[in-house]
């Protein structure tokens, strides 16, 4: 029984740590925007640069892949 001493204080320390964290996170915006990083995996930016498709298409096929 006198191991409770020690435990309760000690859990009571983590569960307040956990909470603290949780506020933090809550205040520093990581939950705003939850489909946004999602979709960003899906979204490919090289690719869209204009005119990238027509100085490649213009390389013979060995080239293009060395540039790449």
């Amino acid at each position: 029984m006198s191991i409770l001493v020690f435990l309760i204080p000690i859990s009571l320390f983590l569960g307040g740590l956990g909470l603290v964290a949780c506020i933090w996170t809550m205040r520093s915006g990581q939950y705003e925007d939850l489909e946004g990083a999602a979709a960003r995996i899906l979204i490919d930016d090289d690719d869209d640069a204009p005119g990238d498709d027509d100085a490649a298409e213009d390389q013979p096929a060995s080239q293009r892949s060395a540039a790449r």
